[in-house]
């Protein structure tokens, strides 16, 4: 089983920036990521809010660009999913879907996932019109009416971008309010193709192969109707991708890794970075951020440990 300084959970912009420092140290790193490089950010259209990059960048070329800079300084990638973490007599052991493997340290870069619905038909009808992915699935829906669900910068940034495919796109938000930042609200607000549905929530969703429609329920007045719709958005938030920690470092009461300031878990030589951290600002820029420092963590626990 090899031994490495530093292995690193996750792919997207805390952990891919992790790696380019630590390898950089000279120091011996693995990345193990279970999908595709750059986490949520490979599947952004477009970034307007990292440094360097006044006119943007799509979320496909930036992470293919870091993943390059990694493997450029040695880092090692590995395409699987991690099962568990343990430590035995100073040495941590990850067992992961097809291998196992051993380091001196860790830095935990997992981030989150989609949150979903949980409404009846949701799972049945996944990847038959229901999506959590803008840029993959919305060239499938050209001249269709299409919903998005949600409020914040990811449901506004994500339904501006369907505008392009979708004949009509409907905003449902179960409140009167958005929370996306102004300039997103803007933009959406003055799209003609995109209409707004206040204080109300999906109940249900119908279809036999495909999305057909959705039952509709208003939060305040309680009158439900039905909403005829060829496809559905969700983008109501994250859930930490912590379930093999469980049992290895703390955890908040919503399954984020607890950590100190200087990015420290309750277990010594295991360092949290981005999404998957307790209190983090969910930003490239700021995951990046953390994925350097966790890598200097890292890099004085294993050189003087």
């Amino acid at each position: 089983m090899p031994l490495y300084d530093v292995i690193i959970i996750g792919g997207g912009g805390a952990g891919l920036t992790a790696a380019i420092y630590t390898s950089r140290a000279k120091l011996s790193t693995l990345l193990i990521e279970k999908l595709a490089p750059g986490g949520q950010i490979a599947l952004t259209d477009v970034v307007e809010n990292y440094p360097g990059f006044p006119e943007g960048i799509t979320g496909p070329e930036i992470s293919q660009r870091m993943e390059e800079q990694a493997k450029r300084y040695g880092t090692a990638i590995q395409y699987q999913e991690v099962q568990s973490v343990a430590k035995k007599n100073g040495i941590f052991e990850i067992r992961g879907m097809q291998e196992n493997f051993q380091a001196k340290s860790i830095i935990l870069a997992a981030g989150a996932s989609f949150r979903m619905l949980g409404v009846p038909g949701e799972k049945e009808l996944t990847g038959r019109g229901v999506s959590y992915c803008a840029t993959c699935d919305g060239a499938f829906f050209k001249e269709k009416e299409i919903v998005v669900v949600g409020g914040g910068d990811s449901a506004l940034q994500e339904g501006l971008f369907l505008t392009r495919f979708a004949s009509k796109l409907t905003v449902i938000h179960r409140r009167d309010k958005l929370r996306a930042s102004p300039i997103l609200q803007e933009r959406a607000k003055n799209n003609p193709k995109i209409n707004f549905l206040w204080d109300t929530v999906v109940q249900k969703i119908h279809g036999a192969k495909k999305v057909e429609g959705l039952s509709l329920e208003n939060v305040k007045n309680k009158e439900t109707r039905n909403f005829p719709v060829d496809g559905v958005f969700v983008f109501i938030g994250h859930d930490p991708n912590t379930a093999f920690l469980k049992g290895f470092v703390e955890l908040d009461e919503k399954g984020y890794v607890k950590a100190s300031s200087d990015l420290k878990t309750s277990v010594p030589g295991v360092f949290a970075a981005g999404e998957i951290r307790a209190g983090a600002t969910k930003q490239l820029v700021s995951a990046c951020g953390e994925g350097c420092e966790a890598a200097l963590a890292a890099q004085e626990y294993v050189e003087h440990s």
